[in-house]
């Protein structure tokens, strides 16, 4: 599992698609590949412009340099699990996480920032509202190839009225010598999906279905997909969910703007009927997935902070087999 290896993970431009076009079948065929094997890709999206995310990366400094019990605050108006701030860990030594509940909705951004810095900072809660915007448009888009693809295409609307949106801004530190590089340890993303942001630091890998460790490395106009595991249980594994970690090698400091995608309270993640046969048997029990992550934040500590193996919470709880 060595973090060296130069490949990365595929590039396939989504920018200025319309369905049913020669243009989308092609995107589409090279995104399912993508999903299939590696579970991640990097998209290019410009209908996103680098100044917008950019500007919100040259914030993170003065939000991260306030002190621990004002971050803390954060904790207090999150209402999701895994919400609010999130600092340092034997699970992430060099990571810490500030969270956005609901930031499609713009007074939700402001409430924060307001309650973090007094002076508030309106440009930058105007520029994460429209960029969560505009990544989850991505994300439709994403969404809608893989359903298209896997020919269950008639659950979109469904899913487009199931789920709701989270974005996190994230550091990693630069470790100092003789410290550990491991910015954030081997793990799997419980949500639907992640779209990452990244500044130009290298850091991100993933393991692929056959598992080979490629790198996720990040350009100017990419955007860095990740599937998460609820995605992977919906499509009775069809769409793999690698494991991933944060490996910080470099003298820089890595900030990231991630967008996570995660199902409602209530919806039950259960996979269409079509993708379940003898070829393919069911992988998981239908769960609630806020349930879900209760149980993985109940159990956190146990399975994530005291041990360095990688955990699967999916299959632990809700693998036919256990």
């Amino acid at each position: 599992m060595g973090s060296d290896n130069p490949l990365n993970v595929p590039e396939i431009d989504l920018s200025y698609l319309k369905p049913a076009t020669p243009e989308w079948d092609s995107a589409r065929s090279q995104l399912w590949k993508a999903v299939e094997e590696y579970g991640c890709f990097r998209a290019v999206f410009k209908e996103i412009p680098q100044e917008l995310p950019n500007a919100i990366l040259s914030e993170l400094k003065v939000l991260f340099d306030l002190p621990l019990e004002t971050k803390m605050l954060n904790n207090e108006i999150s209402e999701l699990a895994y919400g609010g701030y999130i600092g340092k860990s034997p699970f992430g030594p060099l990571y810490e996480s500030i969270g956005f509940d609901d930031p499609l909705r713009f007074e939700k951004v402001e409430k924060l920032i307001n309650a973090l810095l007094p002076s508030g900072r309106p440009v930058f809660c105007k520029n994460l509202h429209e960029l969560t915007k505009l990544m989850s448009e991505l994300e439709k888009i994403i969404v809608r190839m893989i359903m298209e693809s896997l020919g269950v295409e008639k659950h979109l609307e469904e899913h487009l009225n199931s789920v709701f949106y989270a974005v996190r801004v994230q550091k990693y530190e630069v470790p100092e010598t003789g410290e550990t590089e491991v910015g954030l340890n081997i793990h799997k993303d419980q949500d639907v999906m992640t779209i990452l942001y990244q500044n130009q630091v290298e850091g991100l890998e993933v393991e692929t279905r056959d598992g080979k460790w490629v790198n996720a490395k990040p350009t100017l106009d990419n955007f860095t997909v990740v599937i998460g595991e609820s995605l992977h249980a919906w499509t009775n594994g069809r769409a793999y969910s690698p494991y991933h970690r944060v490996t910080m090698k470099g003298n820089t400091v890595r900030y990231s703007i991630g967008l996570f995608t995660a199902f409602k309270e209530g919806y039950i993640v259960k996979a269409p009927e079509k993708l379940v046969d003898e070829e393919h048997p069911l992988l998981y029990k239908p769960f609630d997935h806020f349930e879900y992550l209760k149980l993985v934040q109940r159990d956190a500590k146990e399975n994530y902070e005291t041990t360095l193996k990688p955990y699967v919470p999916l299959t632990a709880y809700f693998g036919v087999d256990v």
